[in-house]
Parts: structure tokens; C-alpha cells; sequence
């Protein structure tokens, strides 16, 4: 696939306009977005993705244009099961619903550039040494391995320890200033946790990457390809965040389906590596001719089949568990307990009063947040802003991802 650089320049100037046109016609006036919106924006993203697979098909050939499909819902699918981690990072922080549309897209945007130089080194490597897909394809099956056993436990995601080392050297806050990265307390500017919670952002998608990096290079070899595969899902990504944030819970199989999904390409790079292969201690470094290249139509098929197969088993399971949950009446369904974690990081009530950000404790006289205010002594059991910083957050990040682990095994039930 020849791909001039005039092409190149055009496709990035034109995902860095989207980037640039969602920033100014969403991002910058801080606002909770409404369903219909994210809703109306997801889907624009995707037909957007397929015209310009259709594109593709035309103006190259139908066989590139079915790698790039392939592609794209290997990233998106990777990238649903990642908003799960965004979504506790989100509580764990206690971002205001008006603050999260600029976190994520700051944060997509640094996972793009990072992405960019893993795709531009992973080429490189895999054009000097085709024996770098034999690692590609162990990386896979360990990763494949790696998911399916998460899948199966329920373990607490615990505040960053980098974030009070960073506390220690930079003057941070505690309280958010709406979507602003800085705030004045007590006659002092200060940094509000927006910044630890891009920077986190941005080191999580970091690991993201080691993931789907070498999954998508499984589908296609193309730079081009791979690139603007990864470009599209990460577009459509803020929107689908807030789109299926609820949902999240329910998709109890997604990660065992991701788990097959990434052994089913680490079987695909391996039967090219050794369809490729150099390395002098297999078949005295001749290619393996008799080994069968998958082709695309059949990578699409299991890709799309697994993650189908994987939704619809998961709706039907946490149905189940919710009509199993409501006759004897104790208690909320695992839905509605998985509600009250989506509700704690969107900043919406929860049992009854607002999850508002440096929310720790609640006052039984009032039933209201005992939040005390900037520059007033700290409430009962809260330490004062001086005081080991990070304390209060590490405390009500505790709590708060208690509640979203308690949410998600309500609704889903052991995996």
C-alpha cells in the first residue's frame, strides 16, 4: 500500500480538525453532555469511520479497506474496556460532570501522540525484523491469558502512589475549580487535581497501548492503516464514555470475549511470522510455505462474532442477576448499585446527596456533604488542606471505589 505524503499530511491535518472542532464546539464551555449528544456524536464518529473505510475500498482496494475495519473495531472493542478504568479514575479523583469532557479529551489526545510513536517504532521494527512478530505474538497470547484470568476477579483500583510523590514537590489542591487546572486558596495559587488526573490519564493509556499496538499490527502491517485506525476509536471515545457509562457494569463477558479476540491475533502474527520467517533454528530459516495466512474476511467474522456473543451473553446474564436480586427485596439491584458508581463519578446524587468533589463525610443532622469550605477549619476526622497531603482524596477514593467495586459485583455476580 503506497501512501503518498501529501495523503499523510491530510488524514492527520484532518483528525487534528476534529480534535480541534470537538474541543471549541463541546469541550471548552465546561457542561455535563445530555445522552442525545453523546448519543448523536458516538455515531457520527463511526459513520465518519465507515465512509472512510468505503473510501479506502475505492480508492485503493476492498481488502485494505476490510483491515482497517478490522482494525478500528479492535481498538474500539479495547477501548470500551478501558473506559471501565477511566470511569473508577474519574471517581477515585472525584472530577466535577462539567470538568470530565476536558480530562478525556486531553487525555485522548496524549494517548494519540503516544500511540503515533509506538506505531511509527513498531514498524520500524517489524520492517528491519520480521522475527519481531514471533514477540508480537507471545505478547498476545500472554495478554489474551492475562485478560481472561482479570476477568474472573474483582480487584480494587488504588489512587496512583506517584500522586502524593507529586504532592510533595508541586503545590496541588484538593478542590476543583470547575474544568480550570488552577485555583487561588488562602492568597496562593494552586494546581487542581484536573492536572494529576490528566497526567494519570495519560500513563494509563501508555499501558493501553503495549495492548493494542501489537493487536492491531496482527490485522495489518500497514503504518497508514494502523494509525488511522487507532485515530478514529480514540475520536468517538469522550462521547462513548458518557454514552454507555452505565452500561459498563453489565458488560460482565466483554473481557474474557477481549481475552479470545487477542489470542485469536496472537495466532494470526504467529502463523505470519512463520510464514515470514528468518530465524535460523525454524526450518533452517526458510519460510514455513505450508503455513496458511488468515485471511481479512475470517478475522472480521471472529472479531465481530466474539464481541456479539460477548455483549448479548452479558446483557442476559446481568438480567438474570438483577430478577434473581428483586424478589426477595433486600436491597438494590446490582444495576442500580452499579448506577450509584457511574452516578459518583459523573458528580450525581448518590444515596440521597451530591457527590460533589471534596464530598468525604456526611453530616447525619443535616444529611448534606459536611464539605468544609476554602480557608474554614476542616470538618470532624477530615485533615486541614496543609496536612499530609492526599490524605483526604486517598480517603474518599477508598470509599468511592468500594462503592464502584460493590456496584459491579452486585450487577454482575461472580464471573
Amino acid at each position: 500500500m503506497d501512501v503518498s505524503l501529501w495523503v499523510w499530511g491530510i488524514s492527520i491535518a484532518g483528525i487534528v480538525g476534529f480534535f480541534i472542532f470537538d474541543f471549541y464546539s463541546h469541550v471548552r464551555h465546561a457542561h455535563e453532555p445530555s445522552l442525545r449528544e453523546s448519543g448523536f456524536w458516538s455515531v457520527f464518529y463511526i459513520v465518519i469511520s465507515v465512509l472512510f473505510m468505503v473510501g479506502l475500498g475505492f480508492v485503493w482496494d476492498w481488502e485494505h479497506a476490510g483491515e482497517f475495519i478490522a482494525g478500528y473495531t479492535t481498538e474500539k472493542a479495547l477501548s470500551v474496556d478501558n473506559l471501565f478504568v477511566f470511569l473508577i479514575m474519574m471517581t477515585s479523583f472525584k472530577v466535577p460532570k462539567e470538568a470530565q469532557q476536558k480530562v478525556l479529551l486531553i487525555g485522548i489526545a496524549i494517548a494519540l501522540v503516544v500511540r503515533t510513536a509506538f506505531i511509527i517504532a513498531g514498524a520500524a521494527l517489524l520492517d528491519a525484523w520480521a522475527w519481531v512478530f514471533y514477540i508480537f505474538a507471545a505478547w498476545m497470547f500472554y495478554m489474551g491469558v492475562k485478560q481472561a484470568i482479570e476477568s474472573f476477579k474483582h480487584d480494587d483500583l488504588e489512587m496512583p502512589g506517584w500522586v502524593n510523590i507529586v504532592r510533595r514537590f508541586i503545590r496541588t489542591s484538593d478542590n476543583y475549580n470547575s474544568d480550570k487546572w488552577t485555583i487561588v486558596e488562602n492568597g496562593q495559587r494552586a494546581l487542581t487535581p484536573i492536572v494529576l488526573v490528566v497526567v494519570a490519564l495519560g500513563a494509563v493509556d501508555v499501558l493501553f497501548a503495549l495492548d493494542s499496538i501489537p493487536a492491531i499490527f496482527g490485522i495489518t502491517q500497514e503504518p497508514y492503516l494502523v494509525f488511522m485506525a487507532n485515530a478514529f476509536a480514540l475520536l468517538g471515545l469522550r462521547q462513548l464514555y458518557f454514552l454507555i457509562g452505565g452500561l459498563l457494569q453489565r458488560l460482565v463477558f466483554l473481557d474474557l470475549g477481549l481475552a479470545f479476540i487477542l489470542s485469536f491475533i496472537g495466532v494470526k502474527l504467529l502463523f505470519h511470522a512463520l510464514h515470514e520467517n528468518e530465524v535460523w533454528f525454524i526450518n533452517g530459516g526458510e519460510h514455513v510455505e505450508w503455513i496458511p495466512e488468515i485471511p481479512i474476511w475470517f478475522s472480521l467474522v471472529f472479531i465481530f462474532g466474539v464481541l456479539i456473543v460477548a455483549t448479548v451473553a452479558s446483557l442476559i446474564y446481568s438480567s438474570t442477576q438483577k430478577d434473581t436480586a428483586e424478589p426477595g427485596g433486600s436491597g438494590r439491584s446490582g444495576a442500580d448499585a452499579g448506577g450509584d458508581a457511574t452516578g459518583a463519578a459523573h458528580g450525581d446524587d448518590v444515596d440521597g446527596r451530591l457527590a460533589a468533589p471534596g464530598d468525604a463525610e456526611t453530616d447525619p443532622d443535616r444529611g448534606a456533604a459536611a464539605v468544609p469550605a476554602t480557608g474554614d477549619a476542616p470538618a470532624a476526622g477530615l485533615p486541614a488542606a496543609g496536612d499530609a497531603a492526599g490524605h483526604t482524596a486517598d480517603g474518599v477514593a477508598d470509599e468511592v471505589l468500594r462503592r464502584a467495586r460493590a456496584g459491579r459485583e452486585g450487577g454482575t455476580g461472580e464471573r
